[in-house]
């Protein structure tokens, strides 16, 4: 693995991971007309830990309050508990469906770009609606309405639907405002990548060699440091534009994605 290779592809992690546009697509489309591949696509999943750290750094003060809170806050409680409900499907089909997942889905660059569009299209007409939120306020979220995220959250599991993308849209169908909808996938990301992170690394360790490590090592820190950026900014922007760029860039990239695998395969 080249070292700008590695950069590159941290800085797409970091930078896409928390935008409704599929970061493991974004990866998945580079590493093939790069020509990158890594074993057992561990770095593309094994990188995530930067994008990790990145929310626990902007959100580190206000998940102390949660924990300090919780004993004695029953709205603190019952946020903590809807987050990890939601938490719950990803981990049991992610966990079923891995193989397939990491040897199927992942080495289909075509799926990837049509997933690209068709989840641009989607984005681009929810965006659209005249949506009546009932929910403004993460902490307010009901368990159920948590779970129904999470569910799907899981359609995600197909390269280039967007984690972060399908939470969203689904958050906001069932009655949430963009900016709360957007904000709680931060939180779900912290147990949903933290699980994915260390169970591929439980499945795939063995093939790691000491150079894997380092690109590891190295696109971990690049995408950290863009992570923490997206993190920052990504809710003010959202308020202020919607999610219609990230729905136009999707199409963009599923787009000329199609295009380069017809001509060049």
């Amino acid at each position: 693995m080249s070292t700008w290779h590695v950069i590159l592809l941290g800085l797409l992690e970091g930078l896409t991971e928390f935008l409704p546009v599929s970061s493991t697509g974004h990866l998945l489309l580079a590493g093939h007309f790069l020509g990158f591949r890594s074993p057992g696509k561990t770095f593309e999943v094994l990188i995530q830990l930067g994008a990790i750290l990145a929310v626990l750094s902007v959100y580190a003060a206000k998940l102390v309050r949660l924990l300090v809170d919780a004993p004695s806050d029953p709205r603190a409680r019952r946020f903590i508990l809807a987050v990890l409900v939601a938490f719950l499907p990803a981990a049991a089909i992610g966990a079923g469906l891995h193989k397939y997942i990491k040897g199927v889905l992942f080495e289909t660059p075509w799926l990837v770009c049509t997933s690209l569009i068709v989840g641009g299209v989607v984005l681009l007409a929810v965006d659209r609606m005249r949506l009546e939120p009932r929910y403004r306020d993460v902490m307010d979220f009901p368990v159920p309405l948590a779970f129904a995220i999470g569910l799907a959250q899981c359609v995600a599991m197909v390269p280039g639907v967007s984690r972060s993308g399908a939470t969203i849209v689904a958050a906001l169908l069932l009655g949430t405002d963009k900016r709360s909808a957007t904000e709680f996938t931060f939180f779900l990301a912290m147990p949903t990548m933290a699980g994915a992170f260390a169970y591929d690394l439980y499945k795939n360790y063995a093939l790691l060699e000491v150079d894997d490590v380092k690109s590891i090592a190295l696109g971990f820190a690049v995408s950290f440091l863009a992570g923490v950026v997206v993190v920052r900014y990504l809710l003010g922007f959202v308020g202020r534009h919607g999610f219609a760029p990230f729905a136009w860039w999707r199409i963009l990239v599923g787009g000329m994605g199609l295009g380069a695998l017809a001509v060049l395969g």
